[in-house]
């Protein structure tokens, strides 16, 4: 005979499940004693919100591929967590949600804290049910871990009623779960090549969840080999090493305009695991919806995703891995002209990389290329939403797969609770995590969990007082006009130290390198404020260059501060 919440902890132990984030409560109180029993199995991480525990699990299943754990307690801890479901839905991210419900007894009577996750979570999750039968627990498990996993990797949320919980039963013992990956067809692959051969001017966009390193190896072997052009999604740049020789620059928030120009000008587009949603596709004009101008080869494992919102000449319905492989495996093509384009790409790219100066002291294009130059290649950089993200992704090369975790979904907060994930996941590896003044505070408090659990991240907080995203675009709007942009901040240098982490005020660029290995070196998590220029809006743009502007090119994150 074993408990409901027995039952639950059986299924995270079959299914290899090494962490679990969560805010305690009591409609799971059967969960949290089954696990006092296997605390040298499963770390229990005990967070200081929902809004951050979930973000945390989403992290993991990002940077792990395998579903990151979430428990909260019903009500208001539900809403709060469902901020890290949407970024696990957006994103494409494995992750599993167990929320304590009410008794069956007392359901359909708005009791304490009552909601039907079913109606709240139904446009945001792969799956969300409730688990009134104890026995059937193990069956509910292994669905969602499948579905979490299967197709496009998403969020699956389940309900545990307290007396579904609390009830003994004799019940079957969980099983792991294997995820079923879809293989490529040889039809599929001929056909693929078949268009290449044909193209001018073919060019890959590679992104999207369910990669792995050895995915990024094979893709970046078919690239040499034929001598193609390779870009990344929105906030997937790791996907494709950013130093290899045919890397030509993401495609997201503020593209290049020459790499705009020459996506609009391929004759094939070639978009290996990326929805192609309104951030990849400046908002569905770079590529138009639903018939491009270009011809187009869609690679996604979720073939209800195929042909949603853009008509693929050629429709592959297949995982990443599997299509990479195959791509990798095909007799390769000698086109001079193909490998010409790609090396003037790769130019660009690199001058586009090179830093411009920024109003005030502190110049956040040098700290981020000296941080490029000094991290390991496995090193793990995160943020949150937010102008200042700009120069992350603009100037910093991620060189391995698994070494960038940043919301598509565009939320802010996600910065410090993905860093403390990552550092947990991964503690021999360097993680540094970037916030925006107003980002940080969203779940800053998570630097206690970091403190608790010796997740020794850097945590860097770029503070330029206001929302600078929102006052960006309200100049260009309506200039002269400010309005509830403007944030009064604390000194958070001296906030980090009393949650008992090393804490410093950088003003000057000059200054980073010495206080950044102040911060590696000091044995706790570490906390660097930089003090930014206002004006300094984004990377070679002002303020006042962009009030009163019809159209902003450079710089736009359209959520965060």
């Amino acid at each position: 005979m074993r408990s409901g919440g027995q039952l639950v902890v059986d299924a995270l132990l079959a299914n290899r499940v090494e962490r679990v984030f969560c805010v305690p409560g009591e409609s799971y109180l059967p969960v949290l004693d089954a696990l006092y029993d296997h605390g040298g199995d499963i770390q229990l991480v005990v967070c200081r919100q929902e809004g951050g525990a979930a973000f945390m699990a989403e992290a993991h299943g990002k940077l792990t591929g395998r579903p990151g754990i979430c428990m909260v307690t019903r009500g208001p801890g539900a809403t709060n967590a469902s901020i890290g479901v949407h970024t696990a839905f957006q994103d494409s991210t494995p992750m599993i949600l167990l929320i304590g419900q009410v008794s069956t007894a007392d359901a359909d009577r708005e009791a304490f804290q009552e909601i039907d996750y079913r109606r709240m979570y139904g446009q945001m999750a792969k799956w969300v049910a409730q688990i009134d039968r104890t026995e059937r627990i193990p069956e509910y498990l292994s669905r969602a871990f499948h579905t979490a996993t299967s197709g496009r990797p998403g969020p699956v949320v389940l309900a545990l009623p307290e007396d579904v919980l609390s009830a003994s039963v004799s019940a079957p013992a969980p099983r792991a779960v294997k995820s079923l990956p879809i293989g490529v067809s040889d039809a599929a692959m001929q056909g693929f090549r078949a268009m290449l051969g044909r193209a001018e001017r073919p060019l890959l966009i590679l992104g999207g969840g369910g990669w792995t390193a050895r995915t990024s190896t094979d893709m970046m072997r078919f690239a040499a080999a034929n001598g193609l052009p390779a870009t990344c999604a929105f906030r997937r740049q790791d996907s494709f090493d950013n130093s290899h020789d045919n890397y030509a620059g993401d495609v997201g928030i503020a593209i290049r305009p020459g790499l705009a120009r020459h996506i609009e000008q391929s004759d094939l587009l070639v978009v290996v695991g990326p929805l192609l949603g309104e951030m990849t596709t400046g908002g569905y004009s770079l590529i138009e919806a639903p018939y491009p101008r270009q011809r187009l080869v869609h690679v996604l494992p979720g073939v209800e995703e195929l042909n949603r919102v853009y008509a693929a000449d050629l429709a592959i319905g297949a995982s990443v891995s599997s299509f990479a492989a195959a791509a990798a495996a095909l007799e390769p093509f000698d086109r001079p002209d193909w490998r010409e384009r790609t090396g003037a790409m790769r130019a660009e790219y690199l001058a586009h990389v090179e830093p411009p100066g920024n109003p005030g002291e502190l110049q956040m294009g040098e700290i981020v290329r000296f941080l490029r130059d000094r991290l390991p290649d496995d090193a793990i950089v995160t943020n949150g939403a937010g102008n200042y993200a700009g120069w992350v992704h603009r100037f910093y090369r991620y060189r391995r797969h698994g070494t960038q975790a940043a919301p598509t979904s565009g939320a802010m907060g996600y910065g410090v609770p993905a860093a403390v994930a990552a550092k947990l996941a991964h503690p021999g590896r360097i993680v540094v995590g970037f916030s925006g003044d107003g980002c940080f505070q969203m779940n800053g408090q998570e630097i206690g969990t970091a403190v608790q659990y010796g997740a020794n991240a850097v945590f860097i907080v770029v503070n330029n007082g206001i929302y600078g995203t929102i006052r960006m675009h309200q100049e260009r709007r309506y200039p002269g006009r400010v309005i509830g942009t403007a944030i009064r901040n604390p000194d958070f240098a001296m906030l980090a130290r009393a949650y008992g982490a090393h804490g410093e005020l950088v003003t000057r660029h000059e200054d980073f390198p010495a206080a950044f290995e102040r911060a590696l070196a000091a044995g706790t998590p570490a906390l660097l404020e930089l003090r930014l220029d206002p004006e300094a809006i984004s990377p070679g743009r002002t303020l006042a260059d962009i009030s009163g502007a019809e159209t902003v090119d450079e710089g736009i994150a359209f959520t965060g501060n």
